[in-house]
């Protein structure tokens, strides 16, 4: 069997623990790809792994200082795997995000016509995002769901002790690079339903000093509701709208204690430290305690949050001094609203 390395290093020990990066390998995942962008990660050991769970237990045992961990596709949304892992293992921060465009490749074993395949290995989540190209071009096909693309494409070329393939499928979805480090064949290219598609990374480590603010920054928290009662989301809602904060992920993920019961995961464009966020964030644990926050970070798109003036930060600021002021029974002024 082909095993799970890194085309940078490796390292379980604890001496360099505190320099480790754990990616979802083997080498040529697009996990890899952004890893690669991670600046502070270049020149350290990278521990490449199986799968998400295993990433954040490399952070959380101290095996590894941080991990990249796929969390929303442009595609097919947000990686359930990854929402429940955050949701449920304490201590954990997104210290960073990155964006890697989405491709595929159906690859085989050398000498494998496309009329040939009838079992194709792929993630599920790249599975679905070339549905489109394989149920068109091989009707008849199977799908045999892998760990990754790249671990679909490698175990095709595994033998048993006669020379004969192991794995049983006869192709395998996979990112284009994959021929740069494996003797496969390319079947076809650019499979992918929608050639826009683009996948978001987290960089999650156990460090809770936050980033400082970019002006270009998002602000990630997982909240559940406090009561199954009519109005409770339309609520937690409002803690967003009603300070001018957007949200550019919500997305629903069943706590599992019982039918119906479901937490949401949330992304907002703004930083922790500016006024409307933190007032929202104040609301939203006056409606609801169990919040989990996840970070605030950097955007990887660079693009600063767009809001309506009335709630920047000077206002709040104003509006406390306003308050501090009644409180301490100054005389406040008087507004003129036209000639007397």
């Amino acid at each position: 069997m082909h095993s799970v390395t890194s085309t940078a290093s490796t390292t379980s020990t604890a001496s360099n623990a505190s320099d480790t990066y754990s990616y979802l390998g083997p080498a040529g995942t697009f996990t890899e790809l952004a890893l690669k962008q991670v600046e502070e990660a270049q020149g350290k050991p990278w521990r490449a792994v199986n799968n998400v769970g295993e990433a954040l237990d490399d952070v959380v045992e101290g095996r590894s200082k941080a991990a990249v961990i796929a969390i929303e596709n442009s595609i097919d949304g947000g990686v359930s795997a990854t929402q429940d892992a955050l949701a449920t293992i304490p201590g954990l921060r997104i210290v960073g995000e990155y964006l890697v465009p989405v491709g595929f490749v159906l690859v085989a074993r050398p000498g494998t016509r496309l009329e040939d395949v009838k079992t194709i290995a792929a993630h599920p989540v790249a599975y679905a995002q070339c549905r489109g190209w394989l149920d068109k071009n091989l009707p008849d096909h199977s799908h045999l769901p892998a760990g990754s693309n790249v671990q679909a494409a490698t175990q095709l070329l595994d033998e048993n002790e006669d020379g004969e393939p192991v794995s049983v499928a006869d192709a395998a979805v996979a990112p284009p690079t994959i021929v740069d480090h494996h003797a496969l064949e390319v079947l076809a290219e650019n499979i992918i339903d929608n050639p826009n598609a683009v996948t978001r990374f987290a960089l999650v480590s156990r460090d809770t000093a936050i980033p400082k603010p970019t002006g270009a920054d998002k602000t990630s928290l997982i909240a559940e509701l406090p009561t199954d009662a009519p109005g409770s989301l339309v609520e937690l809602l409002e803690q967003f709208s009603t300070r001018g904060v957007n949200m550019s992920l919500l997305e629903s993920r069943p706590i599992g204690d019982a039918l119906g019961r479901h937490r949401f995961i949330i992304d907002l464009e703004g930083h922790i430290t500016e006024e409307r966020i933190a007032d929202a964030l104040l609301g939203l644990y006056r409606f609801t305690p169990r919040v989990i926050f996840l970070g605030s970070y950097p955007r990887a798109d660079r693009q600063p949050a767009d809001f309506d003036p009335r709630y920047a930060d000077e206002v709040f600021v104003e509006a406390r001094d306003w308050l501090r002021g009644l409180l301490a029974s100054e005389p406040s002024d008087v507004l003129e609203t036209g000639d007397a």
